[in-house]
Formats: structure tokens, C-alpha cells, sequence
């Protein structure tokens, strides 16, 4: 990124000096005396930061039921000096730090976890289990990384208290509910976030980086996260016995064409240049070997990160199931139904925003350690704080999680892929993880909240 010195600018100063927390910092020194404090706060937290992360880890709640998180939460808030409210679109709370007159910034975290057995082997790992609606067990972790975003969170929220003597405005911490089931976000605006607390000037956000290693951060200018709609299409048919399949009319052939079919769209309808992706990633159908059934069900996932290729895909999905239904004979009254049952939009962060973000952490963690990380297919709700009639500026960050070692030795050829977001062996490198986060968190709030 390459801008002139006559140009470009960060808080109001050329780019050859950034303001850091009231400070003036030439371009390349990596460490102030703010940042070195932060540094020092930072090692004496830890312990008990690392003690919330072990409990968090241990006992992940799923989303929408998640109580008993969002009353430690609260708990580790008000003792950092934050007036809490609870109960903003569910489990859903906000912590208010009031500190003068001056901006007022927005830091969010999730607060749900995943039903997922955990399989790492850690001394602390989850042994929650619960039981679905169909009766089986499964196990609950937070194999999205939901209980390191909190501590930092915490971490953060502390820092800011401590520091109080360096800026100037009102900091809204928010624990968010029901990020995994994109619902979250949605229900706290609807519930009047914006309108019951101080509306934000910026909104900050981060998420740890199962491929990135730690003591690094990763900066996305524009497109970060990919809009994700979970579709439901149920193909019916007209049920009948296997040996007289003529007087039937079978939805799980006809499935089979509309699945192929389906692909052409991506391929052939959005323009190659257009992120896109659509999944078929669930089919259920039938009882019995010699049974033609009355329906099959399959469950879908379309990304995007425009609007009118969102439009065209879930358009394609409608005309080309029930035009192949309409060609296999099935009944007008028999169409295949379609339903979109989840919807978030993208994230994308503010162009400015995120370079002022990139700057203020490469002062506090030195360039080698802030990466330029490209757009992902993968979504997160937090899109919906960007996307309200006040068009607040929004920024998230890539949080590396990889142990250095590990990461190096994934790197060699024939290596094993490291575990993913939302696997059961992922595990990341807690104490540098939780520290890299609380370091550059509270690097942003403070350049954001910066005392005049």
C-alpha cells in the first residue's frame, strides 16, 4: 500500500507520524512508552485472564442459551468498572465505560459455542454434552475460537479502565449472542442497541485465525466476510412401490438432477470476476430399499458478497428446481418448495477504518507481525452493525492462533493441514493469542478514543 506523504493521513498527520494514544510515534519505532506500559499490564493480566479462558473453554453454551456465559461476562465487566445492561436480544448485554466527553466506540465479541466433541486432549477441554431434538448426544466446544475472543475481550475491557489518564469518550463493550446460528447481531439492533445506548462513531471486532500464526494479526481492507444464506428445499414427489416405479413420480432422481443442475449456476450465471459459492451439504429421503418416497430434503448454503449475485443464485435455486420438477411430470400442486431459513449479510470493513487500524497495530506489534489477509468465504453476523441506516464504519481483524512451531512444521511438504475453525481438534496457542488480542484491541480503542 503505497500513498504519498502529502496525502495520506492517519487521525489528521502525514503518514510519516502516527498518533498513538496521544502520542506521536515516528514511522518504524515500534515501541512507545504507552505501548510498553501496555505491554508490561498485559503479562500481569494474564494469569487471570488465562484462568477466564480455561473456564470459558470448559463450559461453551449453545447459541441462543447462553446464560450462564453472559453472567460471567457481565460479572468480569462490572469489575472492571463497566455499568452492565443484560438481556439486549436475548443473552445479549452491553457494558458502558463512560470517560468524558469525546467518541464513542463500540468493541463486540460472540459469546456462543458449537455442538461439536472436543477431541484435543487438553487438561481443560469441554465435556459438555447435550442432547438433540432427535435424540442423539453430542457434545459442545468452542471450536470457533468464541472463548479466546472473550477473554481478549476482557483483557481489553481492563486495559481501558486502567488507562482511563489516555483518552476521552464512552467505550460500549458488547457480548453478543448466537453468532454461530447468524442471529444474534439481528436480535440485539432489533432490540434497539443503537437506540438505547450511545450510538457508535466505529464498531471493532476480531476472530482468531486457525492459519495464521500467533503473535500476529491480520488487517482486511473492503470484503472480509462472505453473506451466508442457509436455503431449505424440499423436492416432492408422488410416493409409490419400488417394482412400479411407473406410477410414481421420484423426488430423489429427480433431487439428483437438480443438484447437478444447480451447479451451473456459479459456473455459468454469475461472472467468473464474482465471489460465489452454493453447497448442496445435506439430503435426506426414503425409509425403505423398495419404498419411492414422498419427498426428499436438502439443506443448502449460498455465499456471496453482493447483493444482486445473492438475488441471482437464490433465483436460479427456485426456477431451475421447480422448471426440472415441471419436466419430470410432477403435479402443479407438487413443486418443490423453497424457503431461506438463515440469512447474514457480508462484512465488509471500512476502507479507512482498517487502514488506521493496520497503522496503530503496526506500531504496537511491529509491521512483521500485521498482515495483509485477503476476503474469505466463511460469514459472520457482524455485518449487521455495518448495514443500519447510520452506515457506522465497521472493522474486524484476524487474530493468529497457531502455535510457531506447529505452524512451521505445517508448512513443509507432506505435512497434515493444521485443524480448521469448527473442528473438534482445533486448539489454540492460548497465552500469545489471548495477549497478541488484548495488545491490539486495546491499541485501536485507545487511537480511536484518543484524548484531544
Amino acid at each position: 500500500m503505497i500513498r504519498s506523504k502529502s496525502s495520506a493521513k492517519i487521525f489528521g498527520w502525514p503518514l510519516f507520524f502516527i498518533i498513538f494514544a496521544g502520542l506521536i510515534v515516528p514511522q518504524g519505532i515500534t515501541q512507545s512508552s504507552l505501548a510498553q506500559e501496555i505491554n508490561s499490564r498485559v503479562d500481569r493480566e494474564y494469569e487471570s485472564l488465562f484462568q477466564l479462558y480455561r473456564h470459558l473453554h470448559a463450559n461453551p453454551e449453545l447459541s441462543f442459551q447462553e446464560a450462564k456465559t453472559a453472567e460471567r461476562i457481565q460479572k468480569e465487566l462490572e469489575s472492571a468498572g463497566f455499568q452492565v445492561t443484560t438481556g439486549i436480544g436475548g443473552y445479549g448485554l452491553v457494558g458502558v465505560l463512560k470517560n468524558g466527553d469525546g467518541p464513542v466506540l463500540m468493541i463486540r465479541t460472540d459469546l456462543d459455542g458449537l455442538p461439536v466433541t472436543e477431541q484435543t486432549g487438553l487438561e481443560f477441554a469441554s465435556r459438555i454434552k447435550i442432547r438433540t431434538e432427535q435424540g442423539s448426544e453430542v457434545g459442545v466446544m468452542h471450536a470457533c475460537g468464541h472463548d479466546i475472543h472473550m477473554t481478549s475481550f476482557i483483557g481489553t475491557a481492563r486495559l481501558m479502565s486502567q488507562f482511563r489518564e489516555h483518552w476521552r469518550g464512552t467505550l460500549l463493550m458488547i457480548g453478543q449472542p448466537a453468532e454461530e446460528r447468524g442471529g444474534g447481531a439481528k436480535a440485539m439492533l432489533e432490540d434497539g442497541l443503537f437506540q438505547k445506548f450511545p450510538r457508535p462513531g466505529h464498531v471493532l471486532a476480531m476472530h482468531d485465525d486457525a492459519s495464521l500464526e500467533t503473535g500476529k494479526v491480520g488487517i482486511v481492507e473492503g470484503n472480509a466476510l462472505a453473506g451466508v444464506d442457509s436455503v431449505d428445499l424440499t423436492i416432492r414427489g408422488v410416493s409409490g412401490h419400488g417394482a412400479y416405479p411407473q406410477a410414481t413420480k421420484d423426488p430423489i432422481v429427480l433431487s439428483a438432477q437438480i443438484i447437478l443442475a444447480l451447479q451451473t449456476i456459479v459456473s455459468r450465471e454469475i461472472p467468473p470476476i464474482e465471489p460465489a459459492v452454493l453447497t448442496v451439504g445435506s439430503i435426506h429421503g426414503g425409509t425403505k430399499h423398495n419404498i419411492i418416497p414422498d419427498e426428499v430434503r436438502l439443506q443448502l448454503t449460498v455465499r456471496y458478497y453482493s447483493d444482486s449475485v445473492r438475488a441471482t443464485i437464490l433465483e436460479g435455486i427456485e426456477r431451475i428446481s421447480k422448471n426440472l420438477a415441471l419436466a419430470a411430470g410432477v403435479p402443479p400442486d407438487r413443486l418443490p418448495v423453497m424457503k431461506v431459513s438463515e440469512s447474514i449479510p457480508p462484512t465488509i470493513n471500512d476502507l479507512r477504518l482498517a487502514r488506521q487500524i493496520q497503522m496503530v497495530m503496526e506500531s504496537m506489534l511491529g509491521k512483521e507481525n500485521v498482515a495483509n489477509h485477503g476476503p474469505v468465504m466463511g460469514g459472520e453476523d457482524f455485518g449487521f452493525f455495518g448495514r443500519t441506516a447510520d452506515k457506522i464504519p465497521i472493522c474486524i481483524f484476524w487474530l493468529g492462533a497457531v502455535n510457531k512451531s506447529r505452524y512451521l512444521e505445517a508448512q513443509k511438504p507432506g505435512s497434515p493441514p493444521l485443524p480448521s475453525l469448527h473442528s473438534s481438534l482445533f486448539a489454540p496457542d492460548p497465552e500469545p493469542t489471548i495477549k497478541t488480542g488484548v495488545k491490539a484491541m486495546t491499541a485501536a480503542a485507545l487511537a480511536l478514543l484518543e484524548k484531544q
